[in-house]
């Protein structure tokens, strides 16, 4: 499925619509706010709240849902993961589809959205397609002082002193690089480090009608007590799965 994949709109009006349709308008880059980029996040979850089974995202959701990460992957500048999505999930290059790429670049962004790579101890697995496809470039924000080996695919480090902050990696993406728009895929605990700062402004939630049982990490693991009100913009389902989209408030 690709983004044609139909969903029925419950909210804010109900109806038929596609992944495309929903995403078509989508413009994060024009909403960055003073001195970062705009940062929108994608996860999928079962009803439980996990967010992995068996040490994995895949397994959660369904075509269509890998429809809208896709979806959502043509819309940002950037790209952001931490250390352990990129050695669970076995990240190769995140626009893959020729079609999609084009469709980047009509939308004036350039063909593959920048990867940004969050490993506090460069911990990083560097046979992973991501660095022996040679295809767009690889940021990688760490606090050691270990060196990348030579990968297909150009790889530059940015250290941080202890470890990585994240409102100075955001600041630099903005001001020294021009990223206007930034899509976080995890993992949990990265997205739960952003969440407790205050830097997502928007989050897309795929709710799986899975029950996982047991341990595991869900939307913001190691997130303190931290309360921030979520206003829903748009709620579709498509094969018992529910697609929000939700807006974060000051």
């Amino acid at each position: 499925m690709g983004l044609e994949s139909p969903l029925r709109r419950l909210l804010p009006d109900s109806g038929e619509t596609t992944v495309g349709e929903l995403l078509e308008d989508y413009g994060p880059g024009d909403h960055a706010p003073s001195g970062r980029p705009f940062v929108f996040t994608n996860f999928a979850l079962t009803v439980d709240g996990h967010a992995t089974i068996d040490g994995r995202s895949g397994a959660i959701g369904s075509d269509t849902d890998t429809a809208m990460l896709v979806g959502l992957r043509t819309h940002p500048d950037a790209v952001m993961i931490g250390a352990g999505t990129l050695r669970a999930e076995g990240y190769g290059r995140v626009v893959s589809d020729p079609a999609k790429r084009e469709l980047r670049e009509r939308r004036g962004l350039s063909p593959d959205p920048l990867m940004v790579v969050v490993s506090n101890r460069l911990e990083i697995p560097w046979d992973a397609p991501l660095f022996s496809e040679g295809a767009g470039e690889v940021l990688i924000f760490t606090a050691s002082d270990r060196e990348a080996p030579a990968t297909a695919t150009p790889v530059e480090i940015v250290r941080h002193p202890s470890r990585v902050d994240l409102v100075a990696l955001l600041a630099e993406l903005r001001d020294e690089r021009g990223i206007r728009s930034l899509l976080c895929e995890g993992g949990p605990t990265l997205h739960g480090e952003l969440l407790a700062a205050g830097l997502v402004d928007e989050l897309f939630v795929t709710r799986s009608p899975r029950i996982a049982g047991g341990t595991g990490p869900g939307l913001a693991e190691g997130l303190e007590a931290h309360t921030r009100k979520l206003d829903l913009r748009w709620l579709c389902e498509s094969g018992g799965e529910l697609y929000a989209r939700y807006a974060a408030t000051a």
